[in-house]
């Protein structure tokens, strides 16, 4: 298992947004890249990067910031927000992103995410974020009748690399992840899964340390590593010493 910092890019700048809502924004760096390569210099292993400006106007907004922290770091990392089509996974990937993160499209274009599977073997990730158990989509702000675990099983079969799932109402509260519903997911799929959503302490990576026996192979942390509550060194450490 591994945790993976988050970068969340908002008008050019590195920000957190409680429960994703654009009206409760907190500013931690006006470099995105430069905070990626502190989080590669900590030793992580994968960078979780979000267009939040890309996702909320179904397209992408920030690629020049995007470009930057590529320069900026020899780390993977992987790209979501405002992802709709082919030309914009093409863009990314040709562009040195190690894997796209697909999530509105997931529901409203599965065709879309299967053609991307077959296209870039290994380098499609479903990004499921759910409210109350139900997917939404569209930078959070509208929320489908689709069950999360539902939908990840209509992508059992499509060579998806991994799915992010993320509990909306815990996500920057620093509440602890939602284990129940990420152990249910994973249990449901044989794709690995990544949990994001409320970590706030070791305590919250050690309690989901159990869920690697049913497929989780990660866990996404944005709020709780800028603000010093959870250090990246000691968690990556934690991890390497039970693998």
């Amino acid at each position: 298992m591994i945790i993976i910092p988050a970068v969340d890019i908002k008008n050019g700048r590195c920000v957190r947004l409680l429960q994703g809502r654009k009206d409760a924004e907190t500013v931690f760096s006006d470099d995105p890249a430069a905070m990626a390569a502190k989080w590669a210099g900590d030793g992580a292993q994968l960078i979780h990067v979000i267009d939040l400006d890309g996702a909320f106007e179904k397209t992408p907004r920030n690629h020049p910031s995007i470009k930057k922290i590529l320069g900026a770091v020899e780390v993977p990392i992987q790209v979501g927000g405002g992802i709709r089509d082919e030309k914009t996974i093409k863009m990314y990937l040709d562009a040195g992103v190690d894997r796209v993160i697909l999530g509105t499209e997931a529901i409203r274009n599965p065709k879309l995410v299967a053609w991307a599977c077959k296209t870039f073997p290994g380098r499609i990730v479903v990004g499921i974020d759910a409210r109350n158990g139900l997917v939404a989509i569209e930078g959070w702000t509208r929320t489908t009748r689709t069950e999360a675990v539902d939908l990840a099983k209509q992508f059992e079969d499509t060579g998806v690399a991994a799915i992010n799932f993320t509990d909306i109402h815990r996500d920057g509260m620093q509440t602890g992840p939602n284990i129940a519903e990420t152990r249910r997911l994973a249990e449901s799929v044989s794709i690995p899964v990544v949990a994001s959503g409320g970590v706030s302490s070791m305590e919250d990576i050690k309690n989901l340390l159990p869920l690697k026996a049913v497929g989780v192979e990660g866990v996404i942390s944005g709020k709780a590593l800028y603000t010093g509550t959870l250090n990246l060194k000691e968690a990556i450490s934690f991890f390497i010493s039970k693998a």
